[in-house]
């Protein structure tokens, strides 16, 4: 069961993923109508990816809730015994960073009501970024963990 919940966690990060960065890339480099493709990729109107990517963050931080105590058991156990130190703060520093995501989920929304406010241009820009950032750093940091585990857990 865990393993499907982990399979199904990182589906949904990789969708979270996706979306986040795409919204990103149209809020801080808008296109400048060009016809090539990052030009089409940044001309998405970005306000529509919002509730989308509040859901996918919601879904993704309850399946990592689901999975939090097998890995405190299973791998972080290992983990520590094997004094694998850096990989150890590397997750745990990926748990205070989904938490500070988590904690600007609603500024993020409200910031995104009303995306033709030119007084919250750059705080839209700002926060979507830096939520991006701290998606991309957990994706990354989770799958590190995940694949010293299966490297060397044998």
């Amino acid at each position: 069961m865990t393993t499907t919940l982990l399979i199904l966690h990182g589906l949904l990060a990789s969708a979270l993923l996706g979306a986040l960065t795409h919204q990103a890339a149209a809020v801080l480099w808008p296109a400048r109508g060009g016809d090539g493709f990052f030009d089409a990729y940044r001309a998405v109107k970005a306000a529509r990816f919002t509730s989308v990517n509040v859901a996918l963050y919601l879904a993704v931080f309850a399946l990592g809730a689901l999975i939090y105590p097998a890995y405190r058991v299973g791998v972080r156990t290992w983990i520590e015994r094997a004094r694998l130190w850096d990989i150890s703060g590397l997750f745990e520093l990926k748990e205070q960073t989904l938490a500070i995501g988590l904690a600007m989920l609603p500024f993020f929304w409200l910031l995104w009501r009303d995306p033709k406010d030119e007084e919250t241009r750059l705080a839209r820009a700002v926060v979507t970024g830096a939520l991006c950032a701290l998606v991309w750093y957990a994706f990354i940091a989770g799958h590190i963990v995940n694949n010293v585990r299966g490297l060397f857990g044998q």
